[in-house]
């Protein structure tokens, strides 16, 4: 799409901006996604970031559901689309260590991190956020909503500078001390916890907890980390 590149484009003709399926059932897609974490959260394992994670959601739904109905697909589907760049890594990394590919896993959560702080420290608020506040406001001036679209933008932004802050903590333990047992975030682990201080058997940068419901940004992150 030419606004993928140029975003300028997201507002030229704004807002008589025709809306393609393609773009239909992406914003669908994701609109669902998002609201599945929402209610899986109440049931994953409780962690000191439920809030933030809980705030995350509302401010994401409350985005895609207000640029919908206001049209602004095409800045929307840059703000998913810098999301989902990271997200699959994080994936990849836990179906591989579920395959117990532990040198796999490690490189796939290293390349998540490091396009995580790329994508939401560097590109979102000098790409995303650039167009949303400046360019949008001198190309079609200040509309109504201007402020509440802009201030939940800049809610994710906090959050990202949160989740990058906790990500370099948790990595920078694990190649300093060589070992990381607890996930940072959690308030109590799993029982995994427990088989870890009995065996050394798992190993690696990231390992998981035994239900696998560890979530980072909305997803999942490694709940237990060990170092090689």
């Amino acid at each position: 799409a030419p606004w993928f590149w140029d975003t300028r484009q997201c507002w030229y003709n704004y807002p008589f901006q025709p809306l393609t399926s393609r773009l239909y059932y992406y914003y669908i897609l994701e609109l669902a996604f998002y609201w599945s974490l929402m209610f899986s959260q109440f049931t994953d394992i409780k962690r000191k970031d439920f809030l933030i994670m809980f705030v995350h959601h509302l401010a994401t739904i409350g985005l895609i559901t207000f640029s919908y109905m206001n049209n602004m697909v095409r800045v929307g589907t840059l703000v998913l689309c810098l999301h989902d760049a990271s997200d699959f890594l994080l994936e990849a990394a836990k179906l591989a260590n579920y395959a117990k590919y532990q040198r796999l896993c490690d490189a796939f959560f290293m390349l998540f991190g490091v396009v995580f702080i790329v994508t939401r420290l560097g590109i979102y608020p000098f790409w995303i956020l650039n167009t949303t506040l400046f360019e949008s406001w001198e190309l079609i001036g200040p509309y109504p909503s201007w402020w509440l679209f802009n201030g939940l933008l800049v809610t994710l932004q906090v959050l990202h500078i949160i989740w990058s802050y906790l990500i370099i903590r948790t990595a920078s333990k694990a190649l300093v001390r060589g070992k990381v047992s607890k996930d940072d975030r959690s308030d109590v682990e799993s029982s995994s916890e427990e088989e870890d201080v009995t065996s050394n058997s798992t190993k690696g940068i990231f390992s998981t907890s035994s239900n696998g419901s560890n979530r980072l940004n909305g997803h999942v992150a490694g709940g237990q980390w060990t170092g090689e």
